[in-house]
């Protein structure tokens, strides 16, 4: 057919091979080659047809390049329709992933095979999309609604041998020739006279259905769907496939699809998308950068980051030492990783073998000297400069030539720490969130000696064991810590002005962030930042600013932790409630301050906590600290949880226009005084040339 689809007969069987790599994507060529092949197919000598792919995976999705552009024929629906229209049995055989519009190719085939590691899946939804070639219509009818709605709204993918208990695929064949094997399993069809076998034809009995489950479903959803619409729409498909014939499934799907696709949540999700590939490449850094060799690993700290990282490591199966000052203080390490690791296998989401595997590859000792073999070192100990230095210099006398030093510090000076040693080359920063086994960002922080196969080396180790990396300079706080003063700032300077806590938090909540700010204040500790704000000389002297956060502190109400904090928590369960004593507080101290209050609209709680955020990130840009305004987004999505349906702070100032948060930061500046807002340079610069963060960030490179 083409270089992209090949047919060929072998024997009775006609073997349609896809081969664009690097996934096989579901580009105009690959349609319109299938849809060709397929159409031969129907007047040569085979039988039956099978499906499948070259290189290391089946059609793994859309090419979504494609999405906003205009159309191009053929359109999916049409090859869809060749295929479960053919008078031949198709047969999809399945290696690698089949996702999205893969899967959906292969639900139009009659019959469906794959090897044991093949997975499934219909990811739409993380893209802020829904299955829009039959995947809603299709999937219900085969697999039952509740089973559809399951994987369709969640978008993970499912292994084969559940894929064939759920009837997604029929058989599963021998992995050493996946082509041989679905060629004999055509074969074994044909002679079995087995039927043209289309979803189409199958109907869903709507009495099977328990009253109330499309409701119940979409309320579901909706708790945790924090600002996206997707679900909410899936349902539909799936109600419509158990309502309406096919083809008006089809078509209401499809309606919805494109409505989707049209969405500002869903171009935030799919800036995401491509932002956090983005993030992991570093401008100017060679393609063919040399990287070290990790074989093992050291963290400097036992406590609930240092264990955390260990896990990380030890979970991509890298042994990994900890290091802690005494025995008692490492087997308290040790417990606290064997806990989270039982924790995980009570979930059923670890087997208990597999658990005793990883905890072994986990050792302990209290001497530096057992460390000098190892490739990388963590320190991940509490954030005091003068102690991080000792450390530094310690592990320079004890690692290896070529060992890789990183601070997982916060905020701290990683260019201080480096000259702390004799090869501030190999040191950089990896700022791990918590919990570290759990959270995704790793910020990897650039000294200003930092060697490039060292960032090389960091990036790609931080892929391999999960994260999602994203470059910073050296400043204080780096990218998201930095930002996040002013969002803080704001949440408490909000209470002297008039709001509750509870207004500031659901506010922000409503948006689609996890946590407000004052309660995720309590659950970090509200004394950590008391503690980190005692340390700092640039706060302005204003008895408003932290005012209760500092009161609430000194009164014994740390946050969850004490049981009170902004808020009163259930011993129990944890849940928060509203405290009268601390919104009467709010008030007296706001009269001691002679500040009158006032009724605080939700949209101002936004802009007030949200604008900082944004004004600062502009100043990150300024200065280079971030490579580009989607590595902003890429932080802030993945280790403050920022909506992903809002698509990261710089992303949401693009929607809203630049000019527009520009003149309300300079209306908050008449207000509130110059000390808390300033509109950044890159910002007003911006914001006069009608320009976008996007924009700017393209003209950069």
């Amino acid at each position: 057919m083409s270089d992209v689809v090949s047919y060929e007969l072998i024997g009775n069987i006609g073997v349609i091979s896809v081969n664009h790599p690097p996934v096989n994507a579901l580009a105009q060529v690959v349609r319109e080659g299938i849809l060709n092949a397929v159409t031969a197919a129907q007047g040569d000598a085979s039988e039956a047809i099978v499906l499948r792919c070259e290189g290391r995976t089946f059609i793994a999705g859309a090419d979504i390049t494609e999405f906003g552009k205009p159309p191009k024929e053929p359109g999916l629906a049409a090859v869809l329709a060749a295929i479960e229209n053919s008078n031949k049995l198709v047969i999809a055989a399945i290696h690698g992933t089949a996702l999205g519009g893969g899967f959906e190719v292969s639900l139009a085939c009659h019959y469906r095979c794959a090897i044991a590691s093949a997975k499934v899946g219909l990811p739409e939804v993380k893209l802020g999309l829904l299955p829009g070639a039959g995947g809603t219509q299709r999937v219900p009818r085969i697999a039952g609604v509740k089973a559809a709605l399951d994987m369709i709204a969640s978008g993970n993918p499912i292994a084969a041998d559940k894929a064939l208990d759920m009837g997604l695929i029929d058989e599963i064949v021998e992995e050493a020739d996946l082509q041989a094997g679905a060629v004999q399993y055509a074969k074994d069809l044909v002679e079995s006279g087995a039927p043209l076998r289309r979803i189409r034809d199958i109907t869903i009995d709507a009495a099977t259905i328990e009253p109330g489950f499309f409701d119940n479903a979409r309320k579901q959803l909706a708790r945790r769907a924090r600002g996206q619409i997707a679900q909410d729409k899936i349902v539909s498909c799936i109600e419509a496939a158990v309502e309406l014939p096919m083809d008006k499934g089809l078509q209401r799907e499809r309606e919805l699809f494109l409505e989707l696709v049209t969405s500002p949540e869903s171009a935030a999700m799919r800036h995401i998308f491509f932002a956090e590939r983005q993030a992991a490449k570093i401008k100017g850094l060679a393609k063919d950068t040399p990287v070290r060799e990790i074989n093992k690993v050291a963290i400097i700290g036992g406590g609930t980051m240092g264990g955390g990282i260990a896990m990380c490591f030890a979970n991509v199966d890298i042994p990994v030492v900890m290091v802690e000052i005494n025995d008692e203080a490492l087997q308290r390490g040790l417990n606290i990783i064997r806990k989270n690791y039982k924790i995980t296998v009570q979930k059923g989401k670890l087997d208990a073998d597999k658990m005793e595997d990883r905890l072994g590859l986990i050792t302990g000792t209290t001497d530096y000297a057992d460390i000098a073999d190892v490739d990388l070192v963590i320190e991940a100990i509490f954030e005091n400069l003068e102690l991080k230095k000792e450390i530094f210099a310690k592990l320079d006398s004890v690692c290896k030539p070529g060992a890789i030093l990183a601070t997982n510090t916060s905020y701290q000076d990683v260019n201080a720490i480096a000259e702390a040693t004799s090869r501030p080359q190999d040191v950089l920063g990896m700022h791990f969130f918590s919990p570290a086994n759990v959270m995704k960002l790793l910020e990897v922080v650039r000294g200003e000696k930092t060697a490039d196969d060292v960032l090389a080396t960091s990036m790609k180790i931080g892929k391999k064991i999960g994260k999602v990396c994203a470059l910073s300079r050296v400043c204080y706080g780096f990218i998201g810590n930095r930002m996040l003063g002013g969002y803080g700032r704001e949440a408490q300077l909000l209470l002297m002005d008039g709001c509750t806590p509870t207004q500031v938090d659901s506010a922000l909540e409503s948006f689609g962030m996890a946590m407000g700010p004052l309660a995720m204040g309590d659950l970090a500790g509200l004394d950590v930042g008391y503690k980190a704000r005692q340390g700092r000389t640039d706060l302005p002297d204003d008895p408003k600013l932290y005012r209760m956060g500092n009161l609430l502190v000194e009164m014994g109400r740390h946050g969850q932790k004490t049981g009170s904090g902004f808020y009163k928590y259930d011993a129990e369960t944890r849940k928060r409630i509203s405290d009268p004593e601390v919104e009467a507080m709010i008030k007296q101290e706001a009269a001691k301050l002679n500040v009158e209050q006032r009724d605080i609209s939700d949209q101002e709680i936004l802009q007030r906590c949200f604008y900082p955020l944004i004004n600062e990130g502009a100043r990150i840009l300024e200065e280079g600290i971030a490579q580009r305004p989607s590595d902003i987004d890429v932080v802030y999505v993945f280790g403050y949880a920022f909506p992903v349906a809002k698509g990261g702070p710089m992303h949401y100032a693009d929607q809203i226009g630049l000019k527009n948060v520009y003149d309300k930061i300079c209306e908050f500046r008449e207000s509130y005084g110059e000390q808390y807002w300033q509109p950044a340079p890159l910002l007003k610069q911006l914001a006069e040339a009608g320009k976008t963060f996007a924009e700017w960030g393209s003209e950069q490179g």
